[in-house]
């Protein structure tokens, strides 16, 4: 078994072992996972990591021991993620299928069964895809094609470029997407977010949007993620990311008074010590969680967000402040303001694991009409003692059903249009592809009468034991319309 080793800087070259590192060495093997149409993640012990794969045995001895370290927190985090086994997974991908290929029925007449399917997760396969139709960011590119295009043309404010450049190597830099510097994955996230600054230039960039963007670049194209992120900015969080940052205080405040009614013993906690919402809860809701659960969480966290809306983020912040303060015994140890933010910045485990916390969020009483509710009276407050919002900010969609409510969609925005489609021989024809076959077969018939036949020149190399003729090459015709399922067979 390999040592890890240190060599101190004294003249004595005298050799400290670490032997319980070199165990750990031996178990942290890491392997490529295949996640279908997402981009590979790297796993750690059975799971998605944040590391990238190159060798360990090249780092220095100190690079090496803090791998370690962080490698072991990452292995306590994804065995928090749960195993859902494949046929189940076969299952669920079936019946997202169903619903995405009648996206408006189902959400006019059966948006309850899709809330409780994204509350169960949506599978990785098709997350992207969903997440594209929840937020209605399908539409908008349907509505504004060569839009993105446009946007991505133009060079963009010098001022805002300069901050994105150097804002890019920050995000989840051990991903593998984004680990190299000027690589694919940092190319589409400075597009996606120069894009987003000349869509709105009197919002211009907010560093809060490149972990956004981030995550949902790993399930979409650029084009794709920058309408959706478009989509969360104005319908889901609508002011957030503006200067002043008024919008997020006034949640701060809603988030506060929704702590009395679910953990009096916390709301008192952080009355006592004067611990302002804005100091903790922030980069939660900013970020959406991404820079704050883990990983398997954070997906089923934005399940649910980007179908219920902004009562999700709530809903967790309120279970994260009831678990970390919600008793006399838990705050023993945070005694004063510098110590509960400590407890703050560092969630235990536990309380973050996908099952627990998912669990605790869909039981949570918390809706959008509490929400709303509480919006109306902190904006009282707010101009009792500070006056009118310097930003006026369009209203918050409170999920999937109000943005499509507010903007009804018409078929042909909602239609798939995958990019590979294959014709299958077996699929019933049509009345128009018979149509087709029958002026096809009379043209050649016509053909046959002008034309005198010719006999085909006999193959002296073709096989005397092999009756059949040789098969003829048809080629596959593509097409830029997405056909049923009932006709062809698509790649999705």
């Amino acid at each position: 078994m390999e040592s890890v080793h240190y060599y101190p800087k004294k003249k004595k070259k005298k050799r400290v072992y670490f032997p319980i590192f070199s165990q750990l060495s031996s178990k942290l093997q890491l392997e490529t996972i295949d996640l279908g149409p997402e981009r590979p993640h790297y796993s750690c012990a059975g799971g998605p990591s944040p590391l990238a794969s190159s060798s360990i045995r090249s780092l220095p001895v100190g690079m090496k021991i803090i791998y370690l370290i962080v490698s072991v927190t990452i292995v306590s985090y994804l065995h928090s993620a749960e195993e859902i086994p494949i046929e189940v997974l076969r299952q669920r991908e079936a019946k997202w299928l169903e619903m995405l290929n009648s996206w408006d029925k189902w959400m006019a007449k059966k948006h309850k069964k899709v809330k409780e399917r994204c509350q169960k997760g949506i599978p990785p396969s098709l997350r992207g895809r969903a997440w594209l139709y929840l937020t209605g960011g399908k539409v908008r590119r349907e509505q504004n094609q060569g839009k993105f295009q446009e946007l991505d043309d133009q060079p963009g404010d010098p001022k805002w470029v300069d901050i994105i450049e150097r804002d890019l190597h920050r995000q989840f830099p051990f991903h593998e997407m984004f680990a190299a510097r000027g690589g694919h994955g940092q190319q589409d996230l400075f597009r996606v977010l120069k894009a987003y600054t000349l869509h709105r230039p009197e919002e211009g960039y907010c560093q809060a949007q490149a972990p956004i963007a981030a995550v949902l670049l790993m399930h979409m194209p650029a084009e794709d993620a920058f309408w959706v992120l478009v989509q969360i900015c104005e319908k889901y969080l609508p002011g957030y990311y503006s200067t002043g940052l008024e919008a997020i205080q006034l949640d701060g405040e809603i988030l506060y008074a929704l702590l009395r009614r679910v953990s009096p013993v916390a709301h008192r906690h952080l009355k006592k010590h004067k611990l302002e919402p804005i100091l903790y809860m922030t980069e939660w809701f900013m970020c959406a969680f991404s820079r704050t659960l883990p990983w398997a969480s954070v997906l089923r966290v934005w399940d649910m967000f980007l179908c219920e809306g902004v009562k999700i983020l709530f809903r967790v912040g309120l279970v994260l402040l009831k678990c970390m303060l919600g008793s006399q015994e838990k705050l023993k140890t945070c005694q004063g303001l510098y110590e509960t933010m400590e407890l703050l910045r560092a969630i235990q485990p536990q309380y973050m694991q996908e099952g627990f916390l998912v669990h605790e969020v869909i039981g949570l009483l918390v809706s959008e009409k509490d929400i709303e509710k509480e919006h109306h009276a902190q904006l009282r407050r707010w101009k009792e003692t500070h006056g009118d919002l310097h930003c006026k900010s369009p209203p918050r969609m409170h999920g999937a059903k109000a943005i499509m409510a507010a903007e009804p969609p018409s078929r042909q925005d909602l239609r798939q249009r995958p990019t590979i489609i294959v014709e299958s021989p077996l699929a019933p024809k049509t009345d128009g592809l018979r149509a087709e076959d029958a002026k096809e077969s009379r043209k050649t018939k016509e053909d046959k009468t002008i034309l005198p036949p010719q006999e085909k020149p006999i193959n002296p190399y073709l096989p005397p034991s092999d009756p059949s003729p040789p098969l003829k090459h048809m080629p596959v015709q593509g097409s830029k319309e997405s056909l049923s399922s009932a006709e062809h067979d698509t790649y999705l």
